[in-house]
């Protein structure tokens, strides 16, 4: 079951009041303007992955915090069956499962991602987005257009990414038949 926006929202705003930093902090800390903070706490956007990483890391929650309201108790193993990672939106389009939600004090967080091939997005630049920490992406099916900074490059299955998530990155699928990745995010270290 994916998270509501609406719950998401209403524990977004909770965490804030109780850590006791203001809408403009956390504008701040997640990096965009107040009122596009408050559309988010609201419950008036869908929440990006960037935006709820910065949220949790800034008032020290886990992001399952946050999508799902209970915390990660497991420590020492955790499995995640075939189709059961909990799900939640990164980005439009783009269908994301938390391979790791039970577990507490991750240092990655790791998401099985599937992205459709949009024809629209092809002859289009892509929209790029940063967060703090590293990622290594890897192609289980498909194809997908990968961009950091100015640099664009092609990657099939069985290829794989490894890069500074700070600097502006973004994906598309390029196959027909869409892209289907594992997306590992590592913490900036000294941020666990």
């Amino acid at each position: 079951m994916e998270p509501n926006i609406a719950e998401i929202a209403e524990r977004v705003r909770a965490i804030r009041e109780v850590c006791g930093f203001t809408t403009e902090e956390m504008a701040g800390a997640t990096g965009i303007d107040e009122s596009k903070y408050i559309e988010y706490e609201s419950g008036d956007l869908d929440f990006t992955f960037t935006f709820l990483y910065r949220c949790a890391e800034k008032c020290g929650v886990d992001i399952v915090d946050l999508l799902t309201g209970g915390s990660p108790h497991l420590s020492e193993y955790a499995v995640v069956r075939s189709g059961k990672g909990l799900p939640m939106k990164r980005r439009k389009g783009f269908d994301y499962y938390h391979l790791a939600a039970t577990f507490k004090n991750k240092t990655a967080e790791p998401f099985l991602v599937e992205a459709p091939y949009r024809a629209d997005e092809q002859d289009k630049p892509i929209v790029l987005s940063t967060h703090p920490g590293q990622e290594f992406d890897y192609v289980i099916s498909g194809k997908m257009t990968f961009v950091i900074d100015d640099h664009i490059t092609e990657l099939g299955a069985g290829d794989s990414v490894y890069y500074d998530s700070g600097r502006p990155h973004g994906m598309i699928a390029s196959d027909e038949n869409g892209c289907i990745f594992l997306a590992v995010i590592m913490k900036e270290e000294g941020s666990c």
